[in-house]
């Protein structure tokens, strides 16, 4: 069952449940997919599923630090139940060992050898971390490995 199908059959279990929170939350995913796949006129598979959780993810991050910055703790709480919703359909995220271990081979593979190189790297990195690690942390440890 691809990853869009199983986020629909939740869908219609926390519309039985009356579960408002996780429905609410299911809704904004499905919202934003089928925003992409109207406006690139496709169907997306999996993988760009994960990618547009992965920058829900990442807003819902901002919007909680904005929110606790300005006092109110209502709004981020919110935000974070949302979070901790969408994360629950990402993959397991990498170790730190793990992660390493795909920028080295990373590294090796595109023959990096400075920080002008990084495109290459973040572009094989990518890959294989896009929704399984913070991407701003994985740019700031190959920018650090390139001698940035």
């Amino acid at each position: 069952m691809s990853l869009k199908a199983r986020i629909t059959d939740d869908m219609k279990d926390a519309m039985r449940a009356k579960d408002k929170d996780r429905l609410t939350a299911i809704r904004l995913i499905l919202a934003a997919v089928k925003q992409r796949e109207v406006d690139e006129r496709i169907e997306l598979d999996d993988t760009q599923v994960i990618a547009v959780m992965d920058k829900m993810v990442k807003q819902r991050r901002e919007s909680i630090t904005q929110y606790e910055a300005a006092g109110r703790s209502d709004l981020a709480g919110k935000e974070a139940a949302e979070l901790s919703i969408i994360q629950s359909y990402m993959p397991s995220a990498l170790s730190t060992e793990e992660l390493d271990t795909v920028i080295t081979a990373a590294i090796a593979a595109s023959g990096a050898t400075s920080v002008r190189d990084m495109g290459k790297v973040m572009a094989a990195v990518k890959g294989q971390a896009q929704g399984r690690a913070d991407m701003a942390q994985v740019s700031a440890l190959i920018k650090s490995r390139l001698g940035g």
